[in-house]
């Protein structure tokens, strides 16, 4: 297990010296040019503004947090019920897959207001927006998942008289995993886009909230520490999204060791 986690680390550091490497760099230029900071902060200040400013940024965190927590567990329920519905029914699947489809060609921003006029500017609105925008990779992917199982071992198992819930619970949802996974971690990745969308359109707390109120006092060096976090939580969720799939997936780390 530690020697896991030592190799991973050391795979990482290509894209640590990376990201050292453009941070000196840009501190650098704002130095040397003498930029304002409400144009572009150099990173130097947008360190001392995390540390200074934790309180105020950490309690809008938990609150961006929460929307999009709740988003992504209604867009587990819904995506994964979708998936099967589609995947057991020619006739749903026909109805519903490109209505799905067509629901992604909607611009975001543009749901957004009539998500705030519905539902307010409380939890709920932003928790749909969050939902709107995981549960797509995860019904796609899920319906994947389903159809990829090898049908011969399926066959085989409608010849021994296993009914049709056997094979799904015993070899069409295992075999699913992987990609349901695969589309938990693309959502997850992008999830808190949603929840912030709908802070800037009309909220009373979150990074999206404390972002929009920072630009309108030239807060630059706020907006991207605001950044930072919404960036952290992404990667904080993929990471806990991979570590179920590690769970989940015995197989797989016997495959990998």
């Amino acid at each position: 297990m530690h020697a896991r986690i030592f190799t991973k680390a050391i795979s990482n550091l290509p894209s640590l010296l990376l990201l050292g490497v453009f941070l000196l760099v840009w501190e650098g230029a704002v130095r040397f040019f003498e930029m304002p900071p409400y144009i572009l902060p150099a990173p130097s200040r947008i360190a001392d503004v995390l540390v200074s400013e934790r309180a105020l940024l950490w309690r809008d965190t938990l609150v961006t947090l929460e929307e999009v927590g709740l988003g992504i567990l209604l867009a587990l329920v819904v995506g994964i019920t979708l998936a099967f519905l589609i995947f057991h029914s020619q006739v749903l699947e026909r109805a519903l897959y490109p209505l799905i489809v067509a629901s992604q060609t909607i611009p975001v921003f543009a749901i957004a207001p009539l998500l705030i006029v519905w539902f307010g500017y409380g939890l709920l609105s932003k928790v749909i927006m969050a939902t709107l925008i995981v549960f797509f990779p995860i019904v796609v992917n899920t319906v994947d998942g389903l159809r990829a199982v090898d049908e011969d071992i399926v066959n085989l198992l409608r010849i021994l008289k296993a009914s049709r819930w056997q094979i799904l619970w015993k070899v069409r949802i295992p075999g699913a995993l992987p990609f349901i996974f695969s589309g938990i971690k693309v959502g997850v990745a992008v999830s808190a886009i949603g929840a912030v969308i709908g802070e800037w359109v009309g909220s009373q707390a979150g990074l999206g909230f404390l972002m929009i109120h920072a630009n309108a006092q030239l807060r630059v060096d706020l907006i991207f520490a605001a950044i930072v976090y919404l960036s952290a939580m992404a990667i904080g969720l993929f990471a806990f999204a991979s570590f179920v799939e590690w769970l989940a997936l015995p197989w797989r780390r016997a495959a990998t060791k």
